[in-house]
């Protein structure tokens, strides 16, 4: 029988063969650098060019430079390297940031400006009359150019991924139970990058029974000498340590000159990013945390752009409206459109209008069907209902169906985004926590539709409303709205 040494041996050794080929891989993160400094140059040379072209067709500059095309041309040239300079010097090619939320884009902008800004200063100072014109071709066009390039890296980073590659392992370090936490979110979250290859548990409590027991183990005295022997890039530590501080202060010292990523995972889930902010006070480190607002001027602005830009929908989307309402009409006998009863805000009730995609007498059959429910236990889904009439099955594959909630947006019953919109008959079952989904306005779409739609868990469709009930932003809803879009072309979850 082997000896606790052996296994340790044993275990490390196993660490080590997982992470082994990282070497060979570690030229991933060098060619990702590389491919957005390209791209960068690419975008912001391009922009330059097209607006000295717009602006003068070639034809030299301003009366208060030189006539000179060359003159322009080194001005650009200028420009370019500012910018790019500035695109480094904003961090805008980190790796860390790569790939998720919006700290990424959030550089470039800023960059963006601050080249711009250097660039009015020094007009300024020089007496410099650079054309307005050049300008507001320029920095639009490249901040797109460069945004649009950074999408596109951003969709090839998570291809790979999905499938286990451009990934830094990671040994996950703390108490069972949240070691298991993190291993399990990031396996789901795959688009953050981080691969579990192993695990040190921390404290006197067993190891938990689940997928995290499929990674070998390392002892925490040895944890240090294990991630230099198998050149492991992350250790994340999941919540509290025995010795608090003290103990993640000396790992922090035995990581050092190792190129090892040292992440602390905190135990405070489910609270985005901007309700969050660090403190340091005198080695003190204060975590403050921004509690939800359900009133005030960012609601009032969020019911400003529901109006806005659901009056706009209306509008612009008129003759499609008008035409589904025709092919809805000549399908099926029955009205164009179903109303049904929905629980909204604070538990109030209202009228929620879609496209009938059904047969008039669905409610009445669909007793004969419930044993043939494929939901998430709570609401009733089945993807070959006999119910739905074929036009109808077009109709929500898009999600065309819900066009006419557009107007319930309109009068105030809803929102463009929130969470779901409830049946009575659900709030009746909802335990305390979930009901505070109807802290907020239902929406049309939300992150339960960006996020599977009808392929959800019950759980989960609750998970992701209370996430949105207690994180909303415009930003956040903005970046919905769009994702939104590629959810209702993917049809994903639709049916």
């Amino acid at each position: 029988m082997s000896s606790p040494a052996d296994l340790l041996r044993e275990r490390a050794a196993a660490v080590g063969q997982r992470v082994a080929a990282q070497p060979r891989r570690l030229g991933w993160r060098k060619r990702l650098i590389v491919a957005l400094t390209v791209t960068d140059a690419a975008a912001v040379v391009g922009s330059l060019l097209v607006a000295q072209f717009v602006r003068f067709r070639t034809s030299g500059l301003a009366a208060a430079t030189p006539q000179s095309d060359v003159a322009y041309l080194s001005l650009c040239a200028a420009i370019a390297v500012v910018w790019l300079v500035s695109l480094s010097a904003a961090r805008s090619r980190m790796i860390r940031n790569i790939g998720t939320g919006t700290v990424e884009y959030q550089r470039v902008v800023n960059a963006t400006l601050i080249t711009f800004g250097i660039l009015a200063v020094v007009a300024f100072l020089l007496q410099v009359d650079i054309a307005r014109g050049f300008l507001a071709v320029a920095l639009p066009l490249g901040l797109a150019l460069l945004l649009a390039g950074r999408v596109v890296w951003r969709y090839v980073l998570h291809s790979m991924r999905r499938v286990g590659r451009c990934t830094t392992g990671s040994i996950i370090v703390g108490r069972p139970d949240d070691v298991a936490r993190v291993v399990e979110e990031l396996r789901r979250q795959y688009r953050v990058g981080y691969r579990a290859i192993g695990t040190t548990f921390a404290g006197s409590a067993r190891a938990p029974q689940s997928r995290s027991m499929d990674l070998p183990t390392v002892e925490f005295t040895e944890l240090a000498a294990t991630s230099k022997r198998t050149r492991t890039r992350a250790v994340i530590v999941a919540g509290d340590l025995p010795g608090g501080s003290a103990t993640i202060r000396r790992l922090g010292w035995e990581l050092e000159n190792m190129n090892t990523e040292l992440i602390l995972v905190s135990r405070l889930t489910d609270v985005a990013g901007p309700r969050i902010h660090l403190r340091p006070i005198n080695g003190l480190p204060m975590v403050h945390v921004d509690l939800p607002q359900y009133s005030g001027f960012n609601h009032a602005v969020k019911r400003v752009f529901d109006i806005v830009t659901a009056g706009v929908a209306i509008v612009l989307l008129g003759p499609l409206i008008g035409g589904i309402a025709v092919g809805v009409r000549l399908s099926s006998p029955g009205p164009v459109l179903f109303r049904q009863v929905r629980v909204g805000v604070h538990g109030s009730r209202f009228t929620m209008l879609k496209f009938r995609s059904m047969v008039t007498d669905a409610e009445a059959r669909l007793r004969e069907l419930q044993d043939r429910d494929e939901g998430n236990g709570v609401l009733f889904k089945l993807k070959d209902d006999p119910r739905v009439t074929p036009f109808g099955r077009t109709l929500r594959r898009y999600s065309l169906d819900e066009l006419p909630q557009l107007w319930n947006v309109l009068i105030g019953d809803m929102s463009l985004v929130g969470p779901r919109p409830p049946l009575a008959s659900e709030v009746e079952r909802y335990e305390e926590d979930v009901n505070r989904r109807l802290l907020t306005k239902p929406g049309i779409t939300g992150l339960w539709q960006v996020s599977g739609r009808s392929n959800l868990s019950w759980e989960e469709s609750v998970k992701f409303d209370l996430y949105y009930v207690e994180n909303w932003s415009i930003t956040g809803d903005l970046v919905i709205l769009l994702k939104t879009v590629r959810a209702v072309l993917g049809s994903r979850g639709a049916y």
